[in-house]
């Protein structure tokens, strides 16, 4: 059992909260019960599993263990103390594992029937993005392009938003330039959002397959992007504020093109 601050992989852990670090080793930590157990189910590579015995104390979180002994993972037992020195989290659940970052190249992406993709612009708030990986898995998506210079899903506040979220999304990493010369290949319909056009988001028929693309929290969509949209919609409201948070913003669309796939009409 490691009980030093100072242990070399504890060290290597503690760095892996730094972006220059996480793109050096091309790993991150993911910690939890919830999402640890779902890295394990979809057969994530998963570098080392670190437990603190004394925290994990739930039976489901026996049961990872054992299953991670099945699957001969590397497992590293640590103290309380260490385990909580390394911990994101507030109450540590005394799991965690390293994992290796999964990226899909732009390439490799043919949206077939009945798909939705995100796309998101220069997205700078980790914990949007990890909000916005959950809700576009809750409803089918199959991934998410990180347009620009857009935020890394794999820093720790957008792993712990994402809830496990992150290990079923396809994730690519790409420029406008590339990008455009994609959808103009693949003919896939971009829908963009802003609050300066009149068609409201209820009341389109979203195509399909389709890519809901979403500005940067404080700029929205670019002109180039813009120009990229099949249709560009607005969630409308009526209060004092002129905008909505993103995640929220972007879950609201995403619902709405859920809802229209299974066959669900809203009265107007």
């Amino acid at each position: 059992m490691i009980t030093s601050f100072s242990n070399p992989l504890i060290k290597s852990i503690r760095k892996l909260s730094l972006h220059k670090e996480r793109q050096k080793c091309g790993q991150f930590l993911v910690e939890g019960i919830k999402s640890v157990a779902e890295a394990i189910q979809v057969d994530a590579k998963i570098e080392t599993l670190i437990i603190a015995p004394g925290l994990l104390v739930s039976g489901f979180g026996q049961s990872i263990v054992e299953q991670s002994q099945k699957k001969s993972i590397q497992i590293v037992e640590v103290s309380d103390e260490v385990f909580t020195a390394i911990s994101n989290k507030d109450g540590p659940q005394g799991i965690a594992a390293i994992v290796h970052q999964n990226w899909t190249k732009l390439a490799q992406i043919n949206p077939g029937s009945n798909e939705i993709w995100i796309a998101l612009e220069s997205i700078q708030n980790p914990g949007n993005l990890g909000t916005i990986m959950r809700t576009g898995e809750a409803i089918g998506a199959k991934g998410i392009f990180l347009l620009d210079q857009s935020t890394d899903p794999y820093h720790p506040t957008a792993v712990k938003a994402s809830m496990g979220a992150l290990f079923s999304l396809k994730l690519v990493k790409t420029e406008f330039k590339n990008f455009s010369a994609w959808v103009q290949e693949k003919k896939v319909p971009l829908i963009g959002s802003s609050d300066k056009v009149e068609q409201d988001y209820m009341t389109y028929q979203y195509p399909n397959p389709c890519i809901l693309i979403m500005g940067s929290e404080r700029q929205g969509l670019s002109v180039g992007y813009l120009k990229l949209c099949e249709q560009i919609v607005r969630i409308p409201m009526l209060g004092r504020s002129d905008s909505l948070n993103l995640a929220v913003a972007t879950g609201i669309i995403l619902y709405q093109i859920f809802n229209q796939r299974r066959g669900i009409d809203f009265p107007a």
